[in-house]
């Protein structure tokens, strides 16, 4: 061990490393001279600080963001501002309830009130040059709230030759609390706007919902599953035609009595319809204000998960007859 020190002392301590260690010895101090000129020196800097509304009765719900953030810019010599950055001097600002509620359901904070707060954890030497936004808002009721679906929003488009064949939710539905007259109007959140692009396999994306002023949402965050399907293009035959508006006692014949639809959908989604999933129809009101050898049809009713429906023919042959014939 004692001939280890002395070949480390003999290295640090020769003739050239000397030299060296003058030099860096000299370099530290200049820079510790120079940084001292450079904090003593007056700047202006930018500091987000969180602003919270406290003191709220038991009874009041805030349904805007408990926390909201007001941006000030402090000018003050380099040491006092990094005394601001790194410790706890500005970390968050209290608004009592009672003082700035305007009893309507919102309250609002000047910036002259805020700078006042800020003032008061600030070292007499410091200014504040600017305040972001002029006034902050809160907004909150007594509990009123309602239950709302949700739906995503975006732009979500699997590989080709897939679609989305089904969406769910998780949760579904969310609680929202907000102003009665702001209740009435909302029947439905939306999510974030997504982003997904050529995928073929199911998507699971969490993510927040889309923010409305003044509202509050329980929970904030959902689930939504894209499921997807393989795309292939299908016909199903012997869907009979229905006379509708029909006057009692008489019946409608179309010649062919039944047609076929045909349609794009997913694999999954073609092995589980029927024939009863569709309904195609003539209506003898059409009929009997435009008489003519041949009546239109309509596709009235189809099931959910298809696209592209048509019909392979839209006219027919008819005769309208007695029951009794």
């Amino acid at each position: 061990m004692k001939k280890m020190w002395e070949v480390i002392r003999n290295f640090l301590f020769s003739q050239t490393n000397k030299e060296v260690l003058i030099f860096v010895f000299f370099l530290i101090l200049a820079g510790i001279f120079w940084l001292n000129l450079a904090l003593n020196e007056t700047y202006e800097k930018e500091f987000s600080i969180p602003v919270s509304v406290v003191g709220a009765p038991k009874n009041v719900v805030l349904t805007s963001s408990e926390v909201d953030t007001v941006k000030m810019t402090i000018r003050d010599k380099g040491f006092t501002l990094l005394t601001y950055m790194y410790g706890d001097i500005l970390k968050k600002v209290n608004v009592n309830f009672r003082t700035y509620s305007k009893n309507n359901g919102s309250g609002s904070i000047s910036s002259q009130d805020l700078q006042k707060m800020v003032y008061q954890q600030l070292a007499s030497g410091s200014r504040i040059t600017s305040v972001k936004p002029e006034k902050l808002e809160f907004f909150y009721n007594f509990g009123a709230k309602k239950l709302v679906p949700v739906r995503w929003s975006g732009r979500v488009i699997p590989e080709e030759l897939f679609f989305i064949s089904r969406v769910e939710y998780s949760p579904d539905s969310i609680t929202i609390y907000a102003p009665e007259e702001k209740l009435d109007s909302i029947s439905m959140v939306y999510t974030e706007q997504l982003n997904y692009a050529n995928f073929r396999d199911t998507l699971i994306a969490t993510c927040e919902l889309n923010k409305i002023k003044g509202v509050k949402m329980v929970p904030d965050k959902v689930k939504v599953t894209f499921f997807t399907d393989v795309l292939t293009e299908e016909k199903i035959d012997g869907i009979p035609v229905q006379g509708i508006n029909m006057p009692e006692g008489l019946i409608l014949r179309t010649f062919p009595a039944k047609v076929s639809v045909s349609f794009v959908t997913g694999v999954s989604t073609f092995r589980q319809l029927k024939r009863e999933d569709f309904k195609v129809i003539a209506d003898y009101n059409e009929i009997k204000r435009h008489p003519s050898e041949k009546c239109h049809i309509y596709l009235k009713e189809v099931p959910s998960g298809i696209s592209r429906t048509r019909l392979e023919t839209t006219t027919v042959d008819y005769l309208v007859e007695s029951e009794s014939e």
